[in-house]
């Protein structure tokens, strides 16, 4: 149950948040890695002037991998309709070939039975 209500929690969307969590961190903590790697190739910043471009640096690589993850989540949700809705039609393809055998075998013994 959660603090705030008395609702069970559920484990699968406590797991997902944390790994959201820890995916943003991981994010951060790479983004200002290449903050800081871009800022010490400017040897000649002042010391406030490379604090404020390790800051933007770090906010636009984090912009650019939210972007990147909404996009690549976008394409999934696009991709697994797409690969529902032609397991759909397979499924329907093979019920139907499925009854067609069925009637054609029951049509075929009734046929062979009246002789």
């Amino acid at each position: 149950m959660t603090a705030m209500d008395d609702r069970p929690l559920d484990p699968r969307s406590l797991i997902n948040e944390l790994e959201g969590h820890l995916l943003i961190e991981a994010a951060r903590a790479e983004g200002r890695a290449e903050a800081a790697r871009f800022a010490h190739s400017l040897a000649w910043l002042t010391e406030t002037q490379r604090v404020e471009v390790e800051e933007l640096y770090t906010e636009d690589y984090l912009a650019l991998t939210r972007r990147s993850w909404e996009r690549t989540a976008r394409r999934s949700r696009e991709l697994r309709a797409e690969y529902e809705a032609t397991y759909r039609a397979l499924r329907r393809h093979l019920c139907t070939g499925f009854l067609l055998v069925l009637a054609l075998t029951l049509v075929t013994l009734f046929a062979v039975s009246r002789r």
